[in-house]
């Protein structure tokens, strides 16, 4: 079996005030998994680059896998970053690029070339633009819906996974009143005329047009949300964090959200768990 984990950690898991209660909490979480991550995506490892990564390399030891160089989000100041760690008793890495087409995504994107299991397999890991719809999709076309199906290259079994800021195609539509009017351009499609539309899904079905599949679609039972625990003017529940699959060597036996106390208190997005044989 091999597990796929994505959590977006908010801030890298300090607080303002410097505290690191949540990034203690977060390790805790994420080491009680059993069985643990074969692969990790880590979205908004903040100021994990100070000291030489020391947070991040923390992280790996304390989970008993490998770090990879991450990517630095092209806008902002600088202290942001994407990450992917994987456990080298069961995967090794064939090829890595960090950070794929930099300077054309808010964020970055991440691809490892794997053996995982005995299976080639394609792994991506990003953090999608939360600036607009538009934003999103743009960046879903450069490469992400490339590898949705057989690229030259490129293994035939792949998994996709992160804070993809977009909403699930099973979400249904939001209460639009409990957000706050000036959040909606973020999230709503933006008309040609300047008004908004219901929630931009336009990246997603891009996606699974282009042949990723959500494993939600082949579970009997919906997993939870991953977002709408956390700031009182965004209360309601979403699906924002992903895993895509693709190809006949990726078959997923479970996938969920890890909905706890303790995940709800450490993070403002909670982690997504994929197993697969």
């Amino acid at each position: 079996m091999s597990r796929y984990v994505t959590y977006n950690v908010f801030n890298g898991g300090i607080d303002a005030d410097g505290s690191e209660h949540r990034r203690k909490e977060q390790i805790q979480i994420l080491a009680s998994l059993d069985p643990a991550p074969t692969v990790l995506v880590i979205q908004e490892a903040t100021g994990w680059h100070r000291d030489g990564w020391r947070r991040l390399h923390e992280l790996a030891y304390a989970l008993g896998m490998v770090a990879l160089h991450p990517v630095t989000s092209h806008i902002g100041d600088g202290e942001n970053a994407t990450a992917l760690l994987y456990r080298p008793s069961t995967a090794k890495v064939i090829a890595y690029t960090p950070g794929v087409g930099i300077g054309k995504f808010h964020h970055g994107l991440l691809r490892a070339r794997m053996e995982i299991d005995g299976r080639d397999v394609l792994v991506l890991g990003t953090h999608l633009s939360p600036a607009n719809g538009a934003a999103r999709l743009a960046e879903v076309g450069l490469w992400m819906s490339d590898y949705g199906g057989s690229f030259p290259g490129m293994p035939d079994n792949a998994v996709f996974m992160g804070d993809f800021n977009i909403q699930s195609i099973h979400d249904p539509e939001q209460d639009w009143a409990t957000v706050p009017v000036n959040l909606h351009p973020r999230y709503r499609a933006v008309r040609s005329d300047g008004t908004l539309g219901e929630a931009d899904r336009a990246a997603m079905r891009v996606l699974l047009d282009a042949g990723w599949t959500d494993p939600d679609d082949l579970m009997s039972t919906p997993r939870a949300a991953t977002v709408g625990h956390w700031y009182k003017n965004e209360p309601t529940p979403l699906h924002l964090d992903h895993a895509l699959i693709r190809g006949p060597g990726i078959r997923p036996t479970a996938y969920w959200t890890l909905d706890t106390k303790a995940t709800r208190a450490a993070s403002d997005h909670l982690p997504v768990i994929l197993d697969t044989h």
